[in-house]
């Protein structure tokens, strides 16, 4: 894997070169053949890593018409911004009223007030009402997501009437797998597969081959519904209505696996204890990375106060049996790991929609009883471990205390601190959910805070009353 990967990179890193190469030499003729014989998020990709602005330009523009719009919505905003920068409005209108309207919508978003007016006043009359009504959606809604260029029949026509206009407007749709079907009103009444309508005799109605049960979405459901919506019903494209059920856009499967990707992103910002950025890594800066990281730090480094509160009310008995202060990080980061493990994955089980709030009792005792085989186990090799290392040498106790009865009541601990972690962590992110809050936000960061407390005071509390 990891060789074809090298091999990847390799014959990526030689197509930048060959085009540097190129453009350097003014070889345009052989670089316009070059870049023709690439994929267009493959250009997007090596464009991405030219640094000149000039190198950037002149690549794009020896791009053909319809592939340099296709380009320009795989490139990042940051590249797209050095490019609309450094051509002409008369360049930029082509551009914006050759794109899927859902690509310029969201081009338009990641732009500064002032590309974006640029934008709106180059577009063509058409192009600009749709980009505006689309802006006009919550971000994050289905109606932000969503293109109007899709494909729709009226019931009434024939399968030859459908096809000829299907070979008319195909160009400018951005899917035709599936067509749907509305009334003279646009309200959606059903959908077709293209694969059906070619199947079928040319004098066949549409409303005799198409299927009114559609799988739909609202213009102001949430993106992640959608997105659950598309992967329950397997689907590829999703028709958009409004309240009126009027059949308003399309939203088609890159766009939702755009959406997975991001939800993704921000649930593991948020397992790690971070406010999610918007940008890439390399193009945030330093002190908007800082600020998104500083404050759950802050909130973690005041909550682990209470560790320290509670070691040290137990400081005289530490000071009695002074080996016991080597096994708290050890019973400290095996809690914390056992609670992490749960709630990751119930967390996983949430999102997925495995399990709800009311099956809480239902996972309590599965985790209880997975604790209870886990932390035996632990258990175990945990105590041989402490005998045989006082046998060779590692560990030593005062006078009157016993080795065993230690080793006892630590893996007695481990026991103890493994079931109370794993309990923390199924119930908070179940809980978290029931409050309509992001069950993410109780990962591995906040249940360690939580269950190093918990653990600290079950070990003292066993070790209080065996040992003293």
């Amino acid at each position: 894997m990891g060789e074809w990967f090298t091999v990847i990179q390799e014959a990526k890193n030689g197509e930048l070169h060959e085009i540097l190469s190129l453009v350097e030499s003014h070889s345009f003729g052989d670089l316009r053949n070059v870049l023709m014989d690439i994929n267009p998020a493959d250009i997007a990709e090596q464009m991405s890593e030219i640094e000149d602005d000039k190198s950037l330009l002149v690549v794009f523009r020896l791009l053909p018409k319809e592939q340099a719009a296709e380009v320009f919505a795989y490139l990042e905003p940051n590249e797209q911004q050095r490019i609309v920068n450094g051509i002409s409005d008369r360049e930029l209108a082509s551009i914006i009223n050759d794109m899927f309207v859902d690509d310029a919508v969201d081009f338009t978003e990641e732009m500064p007030a002032n590309i974006v007016k640029r934008v709106l006043s180059t577009a063509d009359p058409e192009t600009r009402k749709a980009i505006n009504q689309l802006l006009k959606y919550p971000e994050y809604s289905a109606g932000s997501l969503m293109t109007t260029e899709l494909l729709r029949f009226k019931s009434e026509w024939t399968v030859e009437a459908a096809i000829d206009y299907v070979r008319k407007n195909c160009s400018e749709l951005a899917s035709i797998t599936y067509a749907f079907v509305t009334d003279d009103s646009r309200h959606l009444s059903g959908v077709v597969s293209m694969k059906d309508v070619l199947a079928s005799a040319d004098d066949m109605l549409i409303s005799d081959i198409m299927d009114d049960d559609v799988i739909y979405a609202f213009t102001l459901d949430d993106q992640a519904d959608v997105a659950e919506r598309f992967k329950k019903y397997d689907v590829v494209s999703m028709p958009v209505v409004d309240r009126e059920q009027r059949l308003v856009g399309l939203i088609t499967i890159d766009d939702v696996v755009d959406v997975i990707e991001d939800e993704n992103t921000e649930d593991i910002y948020k397992m790690a204890a971070m406010a999610p950025i918007e940008d890439s890594y390399m193009s945030t800066g330093v002190f908007k990375l800082a600020g998104k990281r500083v404050v759950w730090l802050l909130i973690l480094m005041v909550s682990a106060t209470f560790t320290g509160l509670i070691i040290t009310k137990f400081e005289s008995m530490l000071t009695a049996v002074a080996i016991l202060t080597s096994f708290i990080p050890m019973l400290m980061d095996t809690s914390g790991n056992a609670g992490s493990q749960a709630s990751v994955s119930v967390i996983r089980a949430l999102v997925l929609g495995e399990v709800k709030f009311s099956n809480i009792f239902k996972v309590i005792w599965k985790e209880f009883r997975v604790s209870i085989i886990v932390g035996l186990c632990v258990a175990a090799v945990n105590f041989l471990r402490i005998i045989i290392c006082y046998y060779i040498g590692m560990y030593s106790v005062d006078a009157g205390q016993s080795i065993y009865l230690i080793a006892g009541v630590v893996s007695l601990t481990l026991v103890l601190a493994v079931i109370c972690a794993k309990f923390v962590g199924c119930t908070l992110p179940m809980l978290a959910n029931k409050a309509n809050l992001d069950p993410a936000l109780m990962a591995s960061p906040m249940i360690t805070t939580i269950v190093d407390a918990v653990s600290l005071l079950v070990y003292f509390g066993i070790a209080s009353l065996v040992l003293l």
